[in-house]
């Protein structure tokens, strides 16, 4: 450690006992040693050269930073944004509630935007001034703060009037009490961990612990010991005993989020926990028993995961005794406009309230939101940092959007569907499945080929699909 750095260090020792934590990563050390200086008057600083050492780092502190201050350019692909963005996924993973700004000199729309929708609430251009820097940290570490206050305060409510919301709800009713394990599956931003919550509140064991553990997050050497615990000498490194997951619960709820990442090496281990409730600690051969209540979330498609492999069948089968299914924001309707209300209304405190004219609400509803209710809580929050009581037109929400629609393409897309819509159209014999499918299917090829430059490997890879796929579905749409 560089000798000024302890000095800063040093003298800042009682204030960095109650100053907020903040994540510094950035591959630049003079960024760095200059940021971190400045930064530590204010913030104890954990600082980072790659997304590794981050979550390395973080992991080594106990506690989770308030704050991330990150660039997208990280090695071991400097010039490119990729780091960057995973590094983002893992860290929200880790802690939802935790304010990522982006400082970054790859301020091009596109990555300005996902960044934006991926969980970030800020993006700063390098280079930046340092007052501006500041207030933006400050004005993130106070939503911060209100986020955590609700979290202790409120009783989980589930926001949404859509068919598939209320079945949500009802279904969280049904098996709150249950004994047996819930798969809660959905894409990210959906809300699993919510639900999760819900879930517990809900039971009888809501007097008891709830506790969650991302299966994404945790190194897998280092997963099973977090889980099951260790005895003191198990292994290098393990100076003292933990007593896992499972034991520190009790007879509570422990949400696995993110199950489908988990270990095929531990899959049989949790196996044989959910069915018996029968458990060794690392280093130890007394057979330890867990009365936790077991929920598994996952924006996988498990069942794809058994057939590829990466998934024991025999687990999942135990796992979806129970299952919820999170319908995507552009499946909610309406819900679009009531989450607008809670958020503004969530963070009144620091957010001034806005309106939308007409031309914006009609794009408020038709937006697909590809990050969820995340990113509709995101867009909500910058709409109010720019434009402080004033009314938001078209054109200033469409510069939030990750997918910027033209007056043209709004009326193409038109293909979010409300499930009262579907159930209309079902009761009419009037609907169409593939029709509808088909429409999706083209919108998304022509997006992601819009986004990519029409560069059809990126566009197919954006997709998740065979560039060959892709050809052949371009060809059969007529789309390009």
């Amino acid at each position: 450690m560089p000798e000024n750095e302890q000095q800063e260090m040093s003298v800042n020792d009682n204030t960095a006992m109650t100053a907020a934590s903040l994540l510094l990563v950035d591959d630049d050390p003079l960024i760095l040693e200059g940021l971190g200086f400045m930064l530590r008057k204010q913030y104890n600083v954990i600082t980072a050269e790659t997304r590794q050492q981050a979550l390395e780092k973080i992991n080594q502190a106990g506690e989770l930073p308030s704050l991330a201050l990150i660039d997208l350019g990280l090695p071991p692909y400097p010039h490119k944004p990729d780091e960057g963005f995973t590094l983002i996924r893992e860290l929200l993973s880790l802690q939802p509630n935790m304010k990522v700004l982006v400082l970054s000199g790859q301020d091009n729309d596109v990555n300005i935007q996902h960044a934006l929708t991926i969980g970030a609430v800020d993006f700063i251009a390098k280079p930046a001034e340092p007052d501006l820097l500041l207030a933006r940290l400050q004005h993130h570490q106070r939503l911060h703060e209100i986020d955590q206050l609700r979290d202790s305060q409120k009783t989980v409510s589930i926001v949404g009037d859509s068919v598939a919301m209320q079945m949500v709800g009802t279904q969280i009713s049904q098996f709150a009490d249950s004994p047996f394990p819930v798969l809660i599956e959905g894409a990210s931003g959906t809300g699993k961990e919510l639900v999760a919550r819900a879930l517990h509140e809900n039971s009888k064991r809501s007097a008891e612990p709830y506790l969650a553990i991302n299966c994404a997050a945790i190194a897998p050497d280092l997963l099973e010991a977090q889980l099951f615990g260790h005895a003191k000498g198990a292994f290098t490194g393990a100076t003292q005993e933990h007593k896992g997951f499972f034991i520190e619960v009790g007879k509570g709820t422990l949400l696995l989020d993110e199950i489908g990442e988990l270990p095929i090496a531990l899959q049989g281990k949790l196996l044989r926990v959910i069915e018996s409730g029968e458990f060794y600690r690392i280093g130890e051969t007394r057979e330890l028993k867990s009365q936790a209540r077991i929920i598994a979330s996952t924006n996988k498609v498990l069942s794809d995961e058994v057939r590829s492999e990466n998934f024991r069948n025999d687990l999942y089968h135990r796992l979806s005794i129970l299952n919820i299914q999170l319908p995507p924001l552009s499946a909610r309707g309406d819900d679009v406009f009531l989450l607008l209300n809670v958020f503004m209304e969530s963070y009144a405190d620091t957010v001034s309230p806005f309106v939308l004219d007409d031309g914006a609400r009609e794009l408020w509803q038709q937006y697909d939101y590809p990050g969820n209710v995340r990113e509709l809580r995101n867009i909500v929050i910058r709409l109010g940092t720019k434009y402080p009581g004033q009314s938001v037109d078209k054109i200033q929400l469409s510069a939030e959007l990750e997918t910027q629609l033209s007056a043209t393409s709004l009326a193409e897309s038109a293909t979010s569907v409300s499930d009262e819509m579907i159930a209309r159209e079902i009761r009419a014999d009037e609907f169409d499945l593939d029709r509808l499918l088909g429409e999706i299917e083209s919108r998304s090829i022509r997006i992601a080929l819009e986004l990519n430059g029409n560069n059809v490997s990126k566009a197919a890879k954006a997709l998740r699909i065979n560039r060959t796929t892709l050809y052949s579905r371009v060809q059969k749409l007529g789309t390009g």
